[in-house]
């Protein structure tokens, strides 16, 4: 079994936050991150949505493809409130791989390419997963909600017309 990237002094530090909302869930989804270097404030914003879709796919989503954002192999702080995305990225992914992509009962792990994707990623990054509340007031978090919801309307607007 292949291990996640190890730090190195050359790697660059970045923060990610991520949010994922659904209308419905199933139902139009939106997606959302930030991807920030601390150092210098710079942001990377990336959002997107799927007209039927869950709010789990939409978090993995977000974290997939702010880390795809990456130029180059770096160190991720990934910011989410999504216990499902962090404690898959902390705790769960590592056993769900070495079982064929099956949980602990045996039942098949959902959203799997969603979570190869993530695997494959965090074979490039040093990935350091953080979770905190969502809806608290943290502004990055309430940035990235924003978006997401805005992909939402977007995508119902467009079904109108």
């Amino acid at each position: 079994m292949t291990s996640p990237s190890k730090p190195t002094a050359d790697r660059p530090f970045v923060e990610l936050y991520t949010d994922g909302a659904c209308e419905g869930n199933p139902g139009p989804g939106g997606w959302a991150y930030i991807l920030r270097d601390p150092a210098s404030g710079k942001e990377l914003l990336g959002s997107g949505g799927e007209g039927r879709t869950t709010n789990n796919r939409m978090e993995l989503l977000s974290i997939i493809e702010g880390l795809k954002s990456l130029k180059k192999p770096s160190r991720v702080r990934v910011v989410s409130d999504s216990q499902y995305a962090v404690k898959g990225l902390s705790e769960w992914i590592d056993g769900w791989k070495a079982r064929g992509w099956r949980k602990a009962d045996k039942s098949p792990v959902l959203n799997q390419e969603l979570w190869e994707e993530l695997d494959r990623l965090r074979m490039l990054h040093r990935v350091e997963p953080e979770w905190i509340r969502g809806h608290n007031g943290h502004a990055f978090n309430e940035r990235c909600d924003r978006m997401a919801v805005g992909e939402i309307r977007r995508l119902r607007e467009r079904s109108q017309l």
